[in-house]
């Protein structure tokens, strides 16, 4: 019975969600104040669709609630994480409710255990955050630093992410700092270069550059952040590192990155290692059609394969 009145209510957001945005305002508000919080989450996302900031007080009181007894109340904090998403969606800029959700911890029973369901919530408190006003760079920077200790990499990422939002030549120091001590998961390193890389500009490529050495996962990210920036001068260093690559898997990493570069360079030599069906030539294909190629690029390559079977196959298997 439960289970059909919250499908029942979630249709009828369905129906609120096409009335005109004036329209919706009462209806919403009373979503936000329903127990479930499935439903309150699908609230608060319609209204971060469509901005009613008259709304703003019963999102406020409505995060308020899910505090108590959060475990049985919001489950996998479905309600708490749409709701601060959507305060910041309406450029809500107290800090009290996101300092609050960042300091959260939800530990849910597991098979084996418990599990912390708040880390998404925690993420997006830390973004949420860099607008308000009443915080100062310095202040943002503490609670930055403490989320990078956060036991949960995806948190720590974020906190990576959203210190180099701030753009400042000291978050910039800060995402150094935390790349150079390194001993973390590559998804935080690899949003620490691109956070350095981000304020910096193209006078870190070089920077970023010596963390391609080791050939593991957090250098893939490097290879990676390195493409992203599409600078000429990432190419040859891309390349010095291909050409004293010893694991397969990091050659493949380094060609996908120099065909992400999009420069005519990388593409040359791609293009070399295809038509003179070298050890990489394989990869080499997989790398230039798996970067959104033009349809001239996917012509010249169809070409350049044709009577290789090895070649071909990997053609073929990347167009299907």
């Amino acid at each position: 019975m439960a289970k059909k009145r919250m499908e029942q209510d979630l249709e009828a957001l369905d129906a609120v969600a096409l009335l005109p945005v004036k329209d919706r305002i009462e209806p919403l508000r009373a979503a936000l104040r329903h127990r479930n919080n499935f439903v309150v989450a699908r609230a608060a996302k319609l209204v971060e669709l469509a901005p009613a900031p008259a709304l703003i007080p019963d999102l406020l009181i409505a995060y308020d609630r899910f505090f108590a007894d959060p475990v049985k109340t919001d489950p996998q904090c479905w309600a708490k994480n749409a709701l601060v998403h959507a305060l910041a969606a309406l450029d809500y800029q107290e800090a009290d409710p996101y300092l609050r959700g960042l300091a959260h911890r939800q530990f849910e029973p597991v098979w084996g255990g418990q599990s912390d369901t708040a880390s998404t919530l925690r993420s997006y408190a830390l973004f949420a955050l860099i607008p308000c006003r009443e915080l100062s760079e310095s202040v943002l920077l503490r609670h930055f630093v403490a989320a990078f200790a956060d036991p949960v990499p995806a948190v720590r990422a974020a906190a990576a992410r959203a210190t180099a939002q701030l753009g400042s030549d000291t978050a910039a120091l800060l995402l150094r700092l935390r790349a150079e001590v390194g001993r973390d998961e590559a998804e935080v390193l690899g949003a620490c270069y691109s956070g350095v890389l981000g304020i910096e500009g193209h006078s870190a490529i070089g920077w970023v550059a010596k963390f391609l050495v080791k050939e593991d996962e957090p250098a893939a990210e490097a290879a990676l952040a390195l493409a992203a920036t599409r600078a000429p001068e990432a190419v040859p260093l891309l390349r010095a590192a291909f050409a004293r690559v010893g694991d397969p898997w990091f050659a493949s990493i380094l060609l996908s990155a120099l065909a992400l570069t999009r420069q005519p360079e990388a593409a040359r030599f791609l293009f070399d290692l295809v038509e003179s069906e070298s050890y990489y030539a394989e990869q080499a294909v997989e790398a230039i059609l798996r970067s959104s190629p033009a349809s001239e690029t996917v012509e010249q390559i169809a070409a350049l394969v044709q009577g290789n079977a090895r070649l071909q196959r990997a053609f073929d298997r990347e167009r299907s």
